[in-house]
């Protein structure tokens, strides 16, 4: 069994468990920043929610956006798998997921969904399986899935939730909309209930006053404002104009999600770096989390 060992634990989110679980634990609560509640489930027969976005910096700045995230993917009930579709920071340039292993976790050990990987290899000619993406020099050491894994295993509670990791490289609209329809596929033929999240941040520039910050706040709200309207190619193209991380991620998102009957987005938050710290001192990064439903 391959074991992904946890490469930012210690930086991006804390190494130990009782330190984690709070910080977690602040995120929901949080009532400024934060949906000001813990995660439950109503243990609902059906969902409506089919993914979300959830930001990947440092907790202690985007963990508030990432929790009204998995708040909501978790409310109508606990998914059996998470697909997380990750950006790529580092060079990889391919798009690829690893069909099975473990990712470590201070919560615990994440196991990935083997079947589900599987089906979605055996139906794309586009995305392979590669573990060397997510481990090993340099690719092992990309955290924008990673830091999603404890916030699933805080959310699942008791439950085993399994996850697939899935690297996308790639930010050609046409190419995004095949291996969208290929897992889209895939899900639809699994009897078990998936979501998907797409990791990624928003814009990333310097701010040092509060007219440069409204001005950052307009650009992120252009590729908001394309996620609410439900129009992944406009979203695609205005993400590209940025240097929000995940264009490629969101724009799967929703493509997949429109392939599994969602058919409108929602803004659950948006904030900055800036705001979080109340310090508009240079570099700012902005967090959006959305969800797509039926």
């Amino acid at each position: 069994m391959v074991i992904r060992r946890a490469a930012v634990a210690g930086s991006f989110y804390p190494r130990y468990k009782p330190d984690l679980i709070n910080i977690l634990k602040e995120s929901f609560t949080n009532t400024e920043f934060g949906p000001g509640q813990e995660p439950k489930t109503l243990n609902q027969e059906q969902r409506s929610i089919i993914g979300g976005v959830s930001p990947h910096a440092g907790y202690l700045y985007s963990g508030c956006a990432a929790a009204f995230t998995f708040l909501n993917l978790f409310l109508e009930r606990i998914p059996d798998t998470v697909i997380v579709l990750g950006t790529d920071h580092i060079g990889y340039g391919k798009v690829a997921l690893m069909d099975e292993g473990e990712w470590e976790t201070p919560l615990g050990n994440m196991h990935i969904d083997k079947e589900l990987s599987e089906k979605i290899i055996d139906n794309s000619k586009i995305i392979i399986n590669d573990e060397s993406a997510f481990i090993g020099h340099p690719f092992g050491r990309e955290h924008n899935i990673e830091v999603q894994l404890p916030f699933i295993k805080y959310c699942a509670q008791e439950k085993e939730v399994k996850f697939i990791p899935i690297i996308v490289s790639v930010k050609d609209f046409n190419k995004l909309s095949k291996l969208s329809n290929d897992i889209a596929k895939a899900i639809k033929s699994y009897d078990k209930d998936v979501v998907i999240v797409a990791s990624s941040d928003m814009t990333h520039k310097e701010v040092y006053d509060s007219k440069q910050l409204e001005k950052f706040k307009e650009i992120d709200q252009q590729v908001i404002d394309a996620f609410i309207a439900f129009n992944p190619e406009k979203t695609l193209e205005a993400a590209s104009k940025t240097t929000v991380c995940g264009s490629q991620t969101i724009t799967s998102l929703m493509m997949i999600a429109k392939n599994l009957n969602a058919r409108k987005g929602k803004l659950l938050k948006y904030y900055t770096s800036a705001e979080k710290t109340g310090n508009i001192s240079g570099y700012c990064v902005g967090y959006f989390s959305g969800v797509l439903m039926k």
